[in-house]
């Protein structure tokens, strides 16, 4: 086969028509519990269509399924379904405990894993372990809800279904023949003593499509029917008026079950069914041998292919099947497992390439597996706001109605594949989120990179008035604006690697920015004075009181990440001028206009003097959010917290090449300076080095960097054996507290789960590690090595005498944030923490969780498990410092640099 058929299979640099993503992941794990299904009187989306209605209840807006697959628009999908002859229902998907039965918000409960994927899903592998008892559903409910928030999470492992290995290890591997050709093979291996009998049913399905709208089904409801295929096999027809016809072959001759996928209106609602055959049907019959629940017909919208495996202790056994084009030469013996052989092949060399050359085996097994995890989490996405706020009763001129969300976002249509933070803990997006896995995904899939970041941007995304969507639980929130940065990093990344600058992507991401950004200007600095707000911007529970609610003390909260974020916005704006004027002279304004709008966010943080109502703190050497009371006091609110390591990160560097392009940008400069002596300190510390050598912009003077470094340096403070903390450890001993009309708002070092129900109580700002800030703290130290060079040398850690390069720096906080999934010298992985079967068990220790965040003090995984997304940042890391050296962030003045 050619280099460039192969190519066009993987997918990062072939495939311009993006055929071989026709077939992916594209599944949630989650449908249930989400926005989008909520039809309820007060927006209790949990409690209106539960776990319990999932098995019997269609849809609106989407799928989930175990380790399945589907078209890019969710017509057709494909998924596994289990049974071990005790469990009450059939396990079709992943179950977790809603935000109010979790003593820590919302939590998935079962084990499943992302091990390999490549860009175009040309090869893809997921692992479930499935236990051979019953599942403790109630057991974990109910212990669960009886634990405060003091108290550990109960795990599925706790409850001891696993105890004497006896579960299933379910292994589902997708191969493509062809772009519309998907061979598949399920391999179920028993880990217990004894022999045991496991049902496998992968099941077909459609999205219920017709059941919204009257006459709909008679314009083209799709099909599913049993067909006549080669001896010893069993086949479906899939029939639908947009895909197509497909068949599904199975290698065995096996019971073919079909039903609808449509409500059962009568065991939910105590209302008749429209057909006797509805959802639940396939469980139904198996489990409780009801013959009436499928249909005699073998024909439906949902259907299964029955297979019982029974397994000796220790043995494995699998089953094939195969989804193509309805007539073509579905073979499932001669060259079935060729094909899987040179898509593994070819999955290898492709990792293999991507993995530094130093790399160890570990590290390469989780920089493999963390990319896979990202490229897992792309899911079908569709919200038609329009249409669902005309099914809650309003309308574009509606007046607000309690319960009912996002009312200002009838123009919002998303129809796309989507990267997700969690498929089961966040199956929706998340806009920062979103900007994060993008500089993720470029060190694995640029081209998805771009389409992710230009997705936002669209004008059925992006609000009229400027405002990019948070996400679906309040798309007027505000999440911080990260989206440039992003942007150029993507750019440059592609550049680097491709050697070609996509500059039109560029243009246009900058084009639509320019409204938000003005969005941000004219909404969050409600008194002119370039100090912004934001509300909670991402980071939950980390202030004194809940920043997106009216303060109790009434007044304003001026925040030091609010500000620091709009910096950070303007750098990166300005960098892609700089870049765009090269080619298009009227880019020129634009660079002044955001230097200059930089320099007034720079000054609003630190006017001249020592006044205590600006972000600055001089005594204390850091930056906090002033609380500004309704008579005008005052008052900073004291919390060593990632809000005041923000504004380090507004740190970036230009060349004096760069510089050059702008015809007349020092005079121009001069001119501003002299109209504004106010700006002349700020002005001042936008820095040069040597005469024509690099300019910085930085919101932090050399003097303030080393007060700032001394206190995020420290390992009594933010500096923990796995990253940075998002809260200093100086408060464990010394918490904040802040009293209001006699009650106390108090801040103290959490370094693992959140004790409060702030923000849903599922995550935690105070003390974790959080892998997009330690991100955005490291690309700051390496844009300011740009400048100081090897020049300036600190304390690493602070006490330590050992003095470090901020490059160094960046290297050893970089490295302790891979050491979190790495096994030290112990064996043990410190992500696992004190789960001994994750870090004992051959089958079990060399399986990767990605997760939200991490114990500040001992790396152990927290929240949501599958949060690759951003957490697949360690994949970033890995291939920048394994591949780049200091040389490549000195800017030189004929060379822009990585950042």
């Amino acid at each position: 086969m050619s280099a460039r058929t192969s190519g066009e299979r993987i997918g990062p640099k072939g495939d311009d028509g993006g055929r071989w993503r026709l077939w992916g992941p594209y599944l949630s794990e989650r449908q249930w519990g989400t926005v989008r299904e909520d039809y309820s009187d007060g927006g209790d989306a949990w409690s209106y269509f539960p776990h319990d209605h999932a098995r019997s209840r269609a849809y609106r807006w989407g799928e989930d399924g175990l380790g399945g697959i589907c078209d890019d628009k969710q017509r057709l999908c494909l998924a596994l379904a289990l049974w071990n002859g005790r469990d009450p229902i059939l396990k079709e998907r992943a179950f977790g405990l809603t935000n109010s039965e979790g003593n820590h918000g919302e939590d998935v409960k079962e084990y499943y894993f992302y091990l390999d994927s490549t860009p175009s899903h040309s090869y893809l592998k997921y692992l479930y372990k499935y236990p051979q008892a019953e599942f403790p559903y109630n057991d974990l409910v109910s212990v669960n809800r009886d634990r405060t928030r003091q108290d550990l999470e109960y795990e599925l492992l706790d409850t001891g279904v696993f105890d004497d290995d006896r579960y299933f290890d379910v292994t589902v591997e997708y191969a493509k023949a062809d772009f519309d050709d998907v061979l598949v093979r399920i391999t179920v291996a028993n880990r217990g003593p004894d022999e045991a009998t496991v049902h496998v049913l992968p099941t077909l399905w459609f999205r219920n499509t017709w059941s919204w709208h009257e006459g709909h089904e008679a314009a083209g409801k799709p099909r599913l029917s049993a067909l006549d295929g080669p001896r010893g096999t069993s086949t479906i027809r899939a029939e639908h008026p947009e895909l197509g016809n497909y068949d599904c072959r199975f290698d065995a001759s096996v019971p073919l079950l079909f039903t609808e996928n449509e409500t059962n209106n009568e065991r939910l609602f105590g209302k008749s069914n429209a057909s006797p055959y509805v959802k639940d049907g396939i469980g139904r019959q198996v489990i409780d041998a009801e013959s009436g629940a499928v249909n005699p017909a073998r024909e439906g919208t949902k259907a299964a292919a029955l297979h019982i495996l029974t397994l000796p202790a220790g043995g494995s056994q699998t089953v094939r099947l195969r989804l193509g084009p309805a007539g073509s030469q579905l073979t499932l013996s001669r060259g079935f497992d060729t094909v899987f052989k040179d898509r593994i092949a070819e999955a290898d060399a492709f990792y293999r390439e991507l993995t530094p050359k130093d790399a160890s085996e570990d590290e390469a097994r989780v920089l493999r597996q963390a990319l896979a995890g990202m490229l897992w989490s792309k899911q079908y996405y569709l919200f038609d706001l329009e249409t669902w706020l005309n099914e809650h009763g309003m309308d574009p001129w509606s007046l607000p109605r309690p319960g009912v969300r996002n009312r200002e976002w009838f123009h919002m249509v998303s129809d796309d594949i989507v990267s997700m933070p969690d498929k089961w803990e966040y199956p929706w997006f998340a806009a920062w989120d979103l900007a994060f896995h993008t500089v993720a995904l470029s060190t694995v899939d640029t081209r998805l990179a771009k389409e992710q970041l230009e997705l936002l941007l669209q004008d059925v995304y992006l609000h009229p008035n400027g405002q990019i969507p948070a996400y679906e639980w309040n798309f007027a929130d505000v999440n911080p604006p990260v989206h440039a940065w992003a942007a150029y990093f993507v750019y440059m990344m592609e550049e680097r690697t491709t050697g070609r600058a996509d500059r039109a992507f560029l243009e246009r991401v900058f084009q639509k920015l320019l409204t938000n950004f003005t969005w941000w200007v004219n909404r969050k600095d409600p008194t002119g004075r370039n100090v912004f707000q934001g509300g909670f911007l991402g980071l939950d529970n980390i202030g004194v009181f809940d920043r997106s609610a009216p303060l109790p003390t009434g007044g304003t909260l001026e925040q030091a990440d609010g500000t620091a974020w709009m910096a950070l916005y303007c750098q990166s704006m300005l960098q892609i001028a700089v870049e765009l004027v090269e080619h298009n002279p009227a880019y020129e304004d634009l660079v002044l206009k955001f230097v200059e709008h930089y320099l007034w966010i720079a000054a609003s943080m630190d006017r001249v003097g020592d006044l205590g109502d600006e972000l600055w703190d001089e005594e204390d050497g850091f930056f906090y959010d002033v609380l500004r009371l309704p008579d005008g006091q005052a008052v900073r609110l004291k919390v060593r917290s990632m809000v005041g390591l923000l504004p380090l990160c507004a740190a970036t560097v230009f060349n004096s090449r760069q510089l050059a392009r702008v015809a007349g940008l020092g005079e121009r400069l001069r001119r501003f300076a002299n109209r504004h002596p106010s700006l002349s300190v700020t002005l001042a510390s936008a820095q040069a080095g040597v005469t024509g050598g690099p300019r910085l912009l930085s919101v932090v003077d050399e003097k303030k960097l080393l007060r700032v470094l001394a206190h995020l340096l420290s390992e009594d403070e933010f500096l923990s054996p796995y990253g940075i903390r998002s809260l200093s450890r100086h408060h464990a001993d010394h918490p904040y507290s802040f009293w209001v009309h006699g009650e106390e708002y108090r801040v103290g070092y959490l370094p693992a789960e959140s004790d409060t129900g702030m923000f849903g109580g599922n995550s935690n700002w105070r003390g974790p590690v959080w892998f997009p800030m330690n991100a955005l703290v490291i690309r700051a130290l390496l844009n300011l090595y740009g400048f100081y060079g090897d020049d300036l040398t600190v304390e690493c850690p602070t006490g330590s005498g050992t003095r470090m390069t901020l490059f160094e720096v960046a290297r050893e906080i970089s490295g302790r944030l891979t050491r979190i999934f790495l096994r030290g010298e112990d064996g043990r992985r410190p992500v696992h923490g004190g789960q001994a079967k994750f870090q004992d068990d051959p089958h079990w220790r060399d399986l990767i969780s990605f997760h939200e965040y991490f114990h500040g003090d001992n790396g152990a995984g927290i929240g949501a498990a599958h949060q690759t997304g951003w957490t697949g940042l360690v994949a970033t890391l890995t291939t920048v410092f394994g591949t780049l050296t200091p040389g490549d962030f000195l800017a030189a003045p004929d060379r822009r640099t990585m950042r």
